[in-house]
């Protein structure tokens, strides 16, 4: 089950590099709990697929379409959980952001049902985004 599950999270990266949101979308459980850290705008938790839509739409809008995974350094399975070290980044008029993260997902029956993200500098993703 393990390497499918890192297959699944190898999909959902690339779905999300490339700007596929439907397959996003099929690879998000309906009810999947989503967990954004900080404490600024976005922070918090994020209950079902519309809910993490909506925040999504939200970050790319604050940064003018520029928020992005641009890079998926490893992705590392162990059951039904996939750890995966990424780097994201992005940029507005005044203020850009560039840092590592690691992503943890928890997959059940081919979806991602729950979602940890973790800040290599939470405090100037925090600063990026704002209240």
């Amino acid at each position: 089950m393990t390497s499918k599950n890192v297959d699944i999270a190898s999909e959902y990266f690339q779905a999300v590099r490339t700007g596929d949101f439907p397959k996003v979308g099929e690879l998000l459980d309906e009810g999947i709990v989503w967990h954004q850290p900080g404490a600024n705008r976005f922070s918090g938790e994020r209950k079902g697929r519309d809910a993490v839509f909506a925040m999504l739409g939200g970050m790319m809008e604050a940064s003018q379409g520029s928020f992005a995974i641009d890079a998926v350094h490893a992705l590392m399975g162990n059951g039904d959980m996939v750890a995966a070290s990424i780097h994201f980044a992005g940029r507005r008029e005044d203020a850009s952001m560039s840092m590592d993260g690691v992503d943890v997902l928890r997959l059940k029956d081919g979806k991602i049902v729950e979602m940890w993200l973790f800040s290599g500098d939470q405090v100037a993703e925090d600063a990026f985004w704002g209240q």
